[in-house]
């Protein structure tokens, strides 16, 4: 009987960890198992016919957020032209009722956690056993489970991110998330993990991404991991989600000890405001939260990655403009803005009648409007978003882009230059990095009414820090110093920029 695992990933440098749990424990069938992995950017007929090219018997996908409509498309067709050929999902898309895109051709469906479920079930279609079309899965015993570690290729390991974990589960109740669904903290035996991550290191891997909801909750494994880093000779990259209250001094002590560029760590802040959080049922320790970000910002080289919500049950505009605010003030790192998303089985949709939320259903599920935010309002702040990452999260105006505000608020100034922005463009996509350094300087220069030449200085520093760029041509007539400077060599340049 041959089998095929595959699903469609977000990017090619991303991998199914998913996938490989099920190839690990596919027990007597792992010889007839193969995993084919392709991206939502691929031409759907053309993974039908890879994924049909054997005359597999049984095809599982995994079905997320980023892929549920192509897996729709994938499985239409899959079915039009091999009636025959069993497909199973599985995978947060389908584990929660109701599913809002349309998935009736599929033949089974696994609920939960399926590392074992899945077995099972090819075991049953092979015996012509299996006679219920949804599958509710209880949760497999961590231990228990034989891992995929050695299942990412040698091409995995050059090419894309490798996804590890050492628990599941998150202990927290925040009512947006699916892991606020889960019953408890699991862990995985913490010595079988790091000979996986031994055995990772040795073949070359370098790129090591935990999807552990909260890392640094369990100080015994957090520190483990962090020494198994520690005791690696650098280059490598390690990204970790943490909570934002809880660092002692053990863990802050090995986080210092991290080498520029190997450490980042992502941080769900999605409020400041504690009446909203409350209405989401998630807990803040603002002191602590503060304190904490100073210590990674001051102490440490980590990149460090926040995470905001627009569009909470309660949460204004002005409320979330001081939170953005807020967060500037503490720290210079990245600041990820997300629209809120209404998933499947998330105790979020309580809120829907008091404060009038309502959301698209078609994935990503995101909000529409509420009480507090009219639909022009939130597609307002998805392009303050975009823009938002196109300029400030993506370091290419670190200097200049704070003249926005200088000592204003940084909410209030970026929100008009994106309205000004979108104004000029009509677009928030396929904007060229040159158009949009000529969208700032016009800006700051005509509408902010800021002095050109140190306009100009802050951002020929700005955008000529890569070697062989040429200077913007809107930028010329004020780079006489800079030029002066590269020619000379005293600048950092060189006489090509110049």
């Amino acid at each position: 009987m041959k089998i095929i695992l595959t699903t469609l990933n977000s990017r090619f440098t991303h991998s199914a960890i998913g996938l490989r749990y099920l190839y690990a424990n596919m027990q007597e069938l792992q010889n007839d198992t193969q995993i084919l992995e392709f991206s939502i950017n691929d031409a759907i007929q053309t993974v039908v016919e890879k994924l049909l090219f054997d005359a597999p018997e049984i095809i599982g996908i995994g079905v997320y957020i980023w892929n549920v409509s192509e897996v729709a498309e994938l499985i239409h067709i899959i079915k039009k032209v091999s009636p025959q050929t069993k497909i199973i999902l599985g995978g947060p898309e389908v584990t929660y009722e109701p599913f809002r895109v349309n998935l009736d051709d599929a033949d089974f469906i696994i609920q939960g956690e399926g590392d074992m479920a899945f077995y099972e079930l090819c075991k049953n279609i092979q015996s012509d056993t299996a006679n219920e079309r949804i599958i509710k899965m209880t949760l497999p015993k961590l231990k228990e489970l034989k891992l995929p570690y050695e299942f990412y290729t040698d091409d995995d390991i050059k090419n894309r991110y490798i996804y590890v974990e050492i628990s599941r589960g998150c202990p927290f109740e925040c009512e947006f998330c699916l892991s606020s669904m889960d019953e408890k903290v699991r862990a995985f035996n913490l010595e079988e993990i790091l000979e996986e991550f031994e055995k990772l290191w040795v073949r070359g891997a370098r790129n090591f991404k935990f999807v552990d909801r909260t890392f640094n909750l369990n100080m015994k494994a957090a520190n483990a991991i962090l020494d198994f880093f520690l005791a690696k000779e650098p280059p490598y990259f390690a990204h970790f989600e943490v909570i934002p209250d809880h660092f002692p001094s053990s863990l802050r002590s090995k986080i210092k000890q991290f080498p520029n560029g190997a450490l980042q760590l992502e941080i769900g802040i999605q409020t400041l405001n504690l009446q909203v959080a409350k209405n989401v049922s998630r807990i803040l320790k603002l002191d602590k939260i503060e304190e904490n970000i100073a210590f990674l910002e001051n102490e440490t080289t980590a990149h460090i990655h926040l995470d905001l919500i627009v569009g909470l049950p309660g949460e204004s505009l002005s409320s979330f403009g001081a939170n953005l605010d807020k967060l500037m003030s503490m720290s210079s790192c990245e600041i990820q803005i997300g629209i809120l998303k209404k998933l499947s089985g998330t105790y979020i949709k309580r809120h829907d009648v008091d404060f009038e939320m309502q959301y698209s259903d078609i994935p990503p599920y995101d909000i529409l409007r509420n009480k507090d935010l009219s639909f022009n309002d939130i597609q307002i702040m998805k392009r303050f978003a975009r823009f938002w990452d196109l300029t400030y999260n993506s370091g290419n105006f670190k200097k200049s882009i704070e003249l926005l505000w200088e000592d204003e608020s940084v909410y209030e100034n970026f929100y008009a230059f994106g309205l000004w922005i979108y104004e000029q463009t009509d677009s928030t996509w396929k904007i060229s990095l040159q158009r949009l350094g000529e969208l700032l300087f016009g800006y700051l220069t005509e509408v902010k009414l800021l002095d050109k030449q140190s306009v100009a200085d802050a951002m020929l520093e700005d955008m000529m820090k890569l070697k062989g760029r040429a200077i913007p041509h809107y930028l010329k007539a004020f780079a006489g110093d800079f030029i002066a400077n590269a020619k000379s060599g005293t600048s950092g340049f060189n006489k090509r920029q110049a």
